[in-house]
């Protein structure tokens, strides 16, 4: 013990032992912070409506209609009667019940519906990729991974698109969401986060392989089908991989987030589902949002906050509460991609730059005049190095975008691309 220590404990006494935990003694110079608790959102005890559970399904001793589901004892189940053909007539929807109905609606035979369906293979997937209705194809991510692109092959494609044309193109989604809904676009998604004083940007991880069969099956019964018709309907819009799936690469964990039947990144219908399955998502996000403040868009996968100084600092209270939203929603954020974005840097939300007002930014719009200007001096065909089958279509398109954000610059590139000498090279 040295001389300091003898003479505090002369004159101050015998220091109190430390209690459990290390927290110092009273008097101590060292000062603890007590532990911050992780904000919890409490559940909304009153004024909800819980849905009755679905009766159980009567049982027939002869198949009710074909294609009818056995039952225990040789019975058959009747799925076709617990439909709402009221809420269908209002929001315009085909009527259908049976699978023979719904392949009538969508031109087909009876059996090359339950063949689309894979309705006599194990499990309903296709026993190898040869008898798959998709063609499939793994794509690397700039940002590192793989994610799988599923094309329905023409039979398929044909009915999912029939299915988005006439029954989901007519079921609005939230107002927050961006992606896929006509009249909306990345530049309306972007629009209400201009001139904020911090942007926040989120990804959800594996969109459209999150949205399982049975969410589907949800979507098409709240709108009115019966159940005989919403599992049909899930089955054409949804993908199983076959049993002999190569893996991307060496590596056997790309295969994970598709092992259960899910929507399909390539299928026509699948942006619409994926908008509708995550309406609740939107609901409750939007509303949070509001309480602190904030502004709440999504476009498809990316999800986007903006808001004032007071929002800024409620951050650390404000994600831990959206992240518990998306898990209980039954979706993942993308951690690595997660961004907060002040106003003294530059804020670009789904590609377009918000810092004052929606913009263009300089980079995209250098390359885009430099291309044009090749087009120009060299010949288009030297230019279109990703092999497009309307190349001056695409240039057009992207001068359009340019257009929308900011004329002066886009009437620059215009001028320029009047001087492009197509000849038969997609002019």
């Amino acid at each position: 013990m040295g001389l300091f220590d003898f003479l505090r404990r002369l004159f101050f006494g015998k220091p109190a032992a430390a209690p459990p935990g290390g927290t110092a003694p009273p008097g101590s110079r060292r000062r603890t912070r007590a532990p911050r608790r992780r904000p919890r959102l409490e559940p909304f005890r009153y004024g909800r409506r819980e849905r009755a559970p679905d009766p159980a399904p009567p049982a027939t001793g002869d198949p009710p209609y074909r294609f009818a589901r056995r039952a225990a004892r040789g019975r058959w189940l009747d799925l076709a009667q617990d439909g709402d053909d009221g809420q269908l007539a209002e929001l315009g929807l085909p009527r259908f019940r049976t699978p023979e109905e719904l392949a009538a609606w969508l031109e087909l035979r009876p059996g090359q519906l339950a063949w689309l369906a894979h309705r006599y293979a194990a499990k309903h997937r296709p026993a190898d990729a040869r008898k798959a209705h998709y063609h499939f194809r793994w794509l690397r991510k700039r940002s590192g991974g793989v994610r799988l692109i599923e094309a329905p092959k023409r039979t398929l494609r044909a009915a999912q698109r029939r299915i988005l044309d006439e029954i989901l193109a007519r079921i609005p989604p939230h107002r927050s969401a961006h992606g896929f809904v006509p009249g909306r676009s990345i530049v309306t998604n972007a629009a209400p986060h201009a001139g904020t004083r911090v942007v926040v940007k989120l990804d959800l991880e594996n969109f459209y392989a999150s949205v399982r069969f049975d969410r589907v099956v949800a979507i098409f019964r709240r709108v009115g089908y019966c159940r005989e018709a919403a599992i049909w309907l899930a089955r054409l819009t949804t993908s199983a991989l076959p049993a002999n799936m190569p893996f991307a690469g060496d590596d056997p964990h790309s295969v994970l987030p598709y092992l259960s039947r899910h929507l399909p990144q390539g299928g026509p219908a699948s942006p619409a589902l994926a908008n509708l399955s995550a309406y609740a998502l939107d609901v409750r996000l939007s509303g949070l949002a509001r309480s602190f403040g904030a502004t709440y868009t999504r476009y498809a996968d990316d999800l986007t906050f903006s808001g004032d100084e007071k929002f800024l600092r409620g951050l650390a209270t404000f994600l831990p509460l959206v992240s518990q939203i998306v898990t209980s929603e039954r979706f993942r954020i993308n951690r690595k991609k997660r961004r907060v974005l002040r106003s003294n840097q530059r804020q670009v939300v789904t590609g377009v730059v918000v810092n004052e007002r929606p913009n263009v930014s300089r980079a995209e719009y250098d390359r885009l005049k430099a291309t044009l200007v090749n087009c120009v001096r060299h010949g288009p065909a030297g230019q279109n190095r990703e092999g497009r089958a309307d190349f001056a279509a695409h240039l057009r398109g992207r001068i359009a975008h340019v257009q929308q954000l900011h004329a002066a610059r886009g009437a620059k590139l215009l001028a320029v691309y009047e001087r492009i000498e197509w000849g038969g090279e997609g002019g």
